[in-house]
């Protein structure tokens, strides 16, 4: 299932081929209103997907298509309690870090940089399919650059602490297309990634059970029709079930929260009125634009 929140944050299921999207709003229980702050509907959907879903299928099939074209997509997820972001993932990437990047915008390399870890990104940095990423203007006035790094993104269904990985994919909800975005310099990755409309993320959320392997999937992003980055998750360095089960041994994992999984390499800076699309097998395309 692809599921979607669009127009007045409503619920939606799109279509296999991507073109429409089929109301479901109603069979949701306990939403009220359209405030996005209302979100424990959303919550409890992820934390009760096994329950939930069935009755978002009988909607769907219930409901009118309307083209995807005549709505306005959101960012697919409401509220989490937090995006965990991962780093240091994509062998390639660490080596162009190591060998290019840091030394031309830091001057030096920090060899704690290159390590696997995980640290956390502002929920508020989240934005949604068609938008556009805003660069921040005293960062830009200092020369400093912003990189993209497109990354698959999960959300998480039943939460947990201590997660074993024999059992983390069983707490993953669905995959979706994030961008990590990055001002590059010194100082903690959890300030140069959070500023305002740093995380996109969508088109819209996969069911896990519509990803037969999340670890091979095609990652592309292109900038101004220019291919920056093309890998697949079968190349990172801690696999899927390893990040869960690494994060949530740190902080317990609740039901929305969003995990970005790690750049692939090819990373590189974006300027206004550039526009990114970044697609991911079987995810969809999100697209967003670039500005001052």
């Amino acid at each position: 299932m692809r599921i979607a929140l669009f127009d007045d944050w409503r619920l939606g299921v799109v279509d296999p081929g991507g073109q429409t999207v089929r109301d479901v709003t109603a069979a949701v229980r306990g939403r009220s209103g359209g405030d996005p702050f209302g979100a424990g509907w959303w919550v409890r959907m992820c934390r009760d997907f096994a329950d939930a879903g069935p009755h978002l299928i009988r909607a769907a099939a219930a409901a009118t298509p309307v083209p995807l074209t005549s709505v306005r997509l959101r960012p697919p997820v409401l509220n989490p309690t937090k995006i965990v972001a991962t780093a240091s993932n994509y062998g390639e990437h660490v080596a162009e870090m190591r060998d290019a990047v840091l030394a031309r915008v830091t001057g030096q390399v920090d060899a704690w940089l290159l390590d696997f870890d995980v640290f956390l990104k502002a929920p508020s940095s989240v934005i949604g399919p068609g938008t556009e990423v805003v660069l921040p203007r005293a960062a830009v006035d200092q020369g400093k650059e912003v990189h993209h790094e497109s990354e698959l993104a999960l959300v998480i269904g039943r939460g947990g602490a201590a997660i074993p990985e024999a059992e983390a994919l069983d707490h993953v909800l669905g995959y979706l297309v994030g961008l990590d975005m990055t001002v590059r310099g010194t100082g903690d990755r959890s300030r140069r990634k959070s500023y305002d409309t740093f995380t996109p993320l969508g088109p819209w959320l996969t069911t896990a059970d519509e990803i037969a392997d999340p670890q091979a999937l095609d990652i592309r992003l292109e900038v101004a029709g220019e291919l920056r980055q093309a890998a697949n998750t079968g190349d990172m360095l801690v696999p899927i079930a390893g990040i869960i089960a690494y994060a949530s041994s740190v902080m317990r994992l609740e039901p929305g929260d969003v995990i970005l999984t790690g750049a692939p390499p090819g990373v590189g800076e974006v300027h206004p009125g550039e526009r990114i699309e970044a697609s991911i097998t079987g995810l969809g395309t999100l697209r967003v634009g670039v500005r001052r």
